[in-house]
């Protein structure tokens, strides 16, 4: 069961933008219109999220565990159990899910208010996960993408916050920096 969602907390205000490497800024300035214009969850997918996790991959020397269209069941009869869109761990496993898992990454077409409770139930299996396998962590963090609009999420111990503030693709060094802060 997904807790109330606290939604009037600004989560990462303090988190500085970073400076992007132009080829990456170039290569979604090419791909994001046709992300928008296919219109599809897949086109934003493949043509804006994966490209921006697949730079966060790289920031981070490939240290990261980075997974997409994984099956992550761990109590189908709480609902815990399904596909996500993407899986970031610290442990860069890439065959499997390992712990501790620290963020997950749902992607959707327009529907951001689903993409919250999806995303919600699957930090709150990533947490039960991360404490079956010992390697508990205070905080799994959460992201609902549209691909030119993201919103992130956190979950500590029952309190489930989405940020108060929405960050649109124009704003790609702010949204580099806190996905760099939650992978820290």
């Amino acid at each position: 069961m997904v807790p109330p969602f606290d939604e009037r907390t600004d989560l990462f205000a303090e988190v500085p933008e970073i400076a992007l490497r132009p080829e990456f800024q170039a290569q979604l300035t090419t791909m994001l219109p046709l992300a928008l214009a296919t219109s599809t969850e897949n086109a934003r997918s493949e043509f804006v999220i994966a490209p921006v996790l697949l730079e966060l991959w790289l920031l981070k020397d490939r240290k990261i565990g980075l997974l997409s269209g994984v099956e992550f069941s761990f109590d189908e009869a709480q609902g815990l159990n399904g596909v996500c869109d993407y899986i970031l761990t610290r442990l860069p496993e890439q065959l499997f899910v390992t712990s501790p898992v620290l963020m997950l990454v749902e992607a959707k077409n327009e529907d951001m208010k689903r993409g919250f409770a999806q995303c919600g139930a699957e930090m709150i299996a990533a947490q039960k996960f991360n404490e079956r396998e010992g390697d508990a962590v205070d905080r799994i963090y959460g992201v609902v993408t549209i691909g030119e609009l993201w919103r992130f999420m956190q979950l500590e111990g029952t309190r489930l916050q989405i940020d108060v503030r929405s960050y649109h693709i124009e704003r790609l060094p702010k949204i580099m920096a806190i996905l760099l802060h939650l992978t820290r």
